[in-house]
């Protein structure tokens, strides 16, 4: 279900949405590092800051998606994306995926901004790819003549594991990890109503 056999230039016409994704996980991240002249301003506009939206940067609770702070925040949730995130593209639509991986971030970021300071600051996809999972937990859930019994079983399982790592890492923004997966969840029905039981999409 997850293992990905596809060279680079197939995954990439397969799933362009999530190598696009990743590419600017990749990308961006290094630019940052490097510390290329533009990417410190970039990085002030771009970062999720409570007190700035509060101001009126709505913009905020979209572009930390697509930042990472630590290199191995980046490569963990780029991992995650190629893992879990091609099945859920092939399945709904590179529109609908989007919409899944945008909203479910969004879900998080609003509440991170309700539950935690004024001063808090954040960065990172993890509220998108926790939406993944929410997505998974719904099929799995009322859908189970897409997703068959032993997957939702490993899903379940990635899932226990991945809060766990999250709780226990010590800056971990647990409202987003947490909120993301409840904004894919509350998602999942609206953009799976395609998805006929009379031709299910079985992953396999």
């Amino acid at each position: 279900m997850f293992v990905r056999m596809e060279n680079a230039h197939a995954f990439f016409r397969f799933y362009p949405v999530v190598t696009i994704l990743v590419v600017l996980h990749i990308v961006i991240w290094f630019m940052f590092f490097l510390r290329i002249p533009i990417a410190e301003p970039l990085w002030e506009k771009m970062i999720g800051f409570n007190a700035a939206i509060k101001k009126g940067e709505s913009w905020r609770f979209v572009t930390p998606l697509i930042l990472h702070v630590r290199f191995e925040h980046m490569v963990i949730n780029s991992i995650s994306l190629i893992l879990f995130g091609p099945a859920l593209e092939n399945m709904l639509g590179k529109g609908k995926f989007l919409i899944l991986y945008i909203g479910s971030g969004i879900f998080a970021n609003v509440a991170t901004f309700f539950l935690l300071p004024a001063m808090y600051s954040h960065a990172g996809a993890s509220g998108s790819i926790f939406g993944l999972f929410g997505m998974y937990g719904y099929l799995a859930t009322f859908r189970r003549d897409i997703i068959e019994a032993q997957h939702a079983r490993l899903l379940f399982a990635v899932l226990c594991v991945s809060l766990f790592i999250a709780f226990t890492a010590p800056d971990a923004n647990m409202a987003a990890h947490l909120f993301g997966f409840l904004g894919g969840g509350i998602i999942a029905p609206f953009i799976s109503s395609h998805l006929h039981r009379q031709r299910p999409f079985l992953i396999r």
